[in-house]
């Protein structure tokens, strides 16, 4: 079985915790060189999903244009509406999610943005996320007006409500098409695809252990701190495909039992922001930077070393793996 791997990297302003309109420095996009080159070393194509500030800012624009222009890379869409026009809305924490806006100004914020990246990069970017995880039918019906054709927003086992955001406990951890106006629901003749970033258990059955993990965090049995003592056993392990909340070994393990339960890729995320100390809250120093590249590089080579495809993400329209999943659905299996 061919198993791809897809990195998939918000690239962003400097900006984490506050919502400005304007001023948003991406001073971490000089970092970017810096992670690519580690990406190049593994025949690695990574996804930068941008977002306003990035593409709008001319020396972010030349470094990852020069990487697309040499293929290093692919050029995906971010969308942060706090920060993209028109700036219509009042800026809150509920409408740094996307979902809670109106749709014309859902389709107003992207129509700018994928036109910025059009008339900058010189290309039609496909893939997009929505900022902050912000994703629902109204995002997926203006993705499909543009000619997007990938979604990776869906994030499986995370319930983003008490975020102001969506519920995605009950998404899938593989790839599916749908249809825009019922983004968590597989649908064979569907005209998007998700393709969700890989978010799971290292046991087995997914949706039991979640119940289990959400039953756990519920007083009076949180109190217990049971948890912790599960994941020490490693009875109850709930991990992301991601530098900035696993470890180079946690990864690999995640890894190593998705693709032993059947799936048929992995999708590494993390933000851009991380590639620059002190701007998000994953990496503090220079010496958090190392590990923090060093975990990286612990999932690659352990990819390579299994023959794993490395790939950008446009690439999952025609990967075989994918195309066999959509005749399952469409065989009503």
């Amino acid at each position: 079985m061919t198993v791809h791997v897809y990195i998939t990297i918000d690239t962003e302003e400097d900006s984490w915790d506050t919502y400005h309109a304007t001023d948003n420095p991406v001073e971490n996009l000089a970092r970017i060189p810096e992670l690519q080159r580690l990406f190049d070393r593994y025949g690695a194509v990574p996804t930068y999903l941008i977002n306003w500030p990035v593409a709008t800012d001319d020396r972010a624009r030349d470094i990852l244009k020069g990487i697309y222009d040499d293929g290093r890379c692919e050029i995906g869409t971010h969308c942060h509406p706090w920060n993209t026009p028109p700036h219509d809305e009042e800026i809150s924490v509920e409408h740094s999610m996307m979902c809670n806006l109106p749709e014309a100004l859902v389709k107003q914020k992207m129509t700018r943005l994928h036109g910025a990246i059009e008339e900058r990069f010189h290309l039609s970017p496909v893939c997009f996320r929505a900022g902050r995880w912000g994703f629902d039918a109204k995002v997926a019906r203006t993705l499909k007006a543009l000619g997007y054709r990938i979604d990776t927003s869906i994030s499986p086992f995370v319930d983003w409500s008490a975020y102001s955001g969506p519920d995605f406990s009950r998404g899938l951890s593989e790839a599916y098409p749908f249809d825009p106006d019922r983004p968590m629901v597989p649908d064979p003749q569907g005209a998007l695809l998700e393709v969700p970033p890989t978010v799971g258990f290292y046991q087995k059955n997914g949706r039991l252990c979640y119940a289990l993990m959400e039953r756990l965090r519920k007083k009076p049995l949180s109190r217990l701190r049971l948890l912790g003592i599960l994941d020490r056993l490693r009875l109850l392990n709930f991990r992301w495909l991601s530098p900035e909340l696993s470890s180079g070994a946690e990864m690999v393990r995640l890894a190593k039992q998705c693709v032993r339960f059947g799936h048929r890729f992995l999708n590494m995320s993390f933000h851009s922001t991380s590639m620059l100390p002190g701007k998000s809250p994953f990496v503090d120093s220079e010496e958090d930077l190392a590990r923090f590249l060093a975990d990286i590089e612990m999932f690659l080579d352990y990819a390579a070393g299994q023959g794993f495809v490395f790939s950008p993400l446009c690439e999952a329209l025609e990967a075989p793996t994918l195309r066999e999943e959509r005749g399952r659905l469409g065989q009503g299996r």
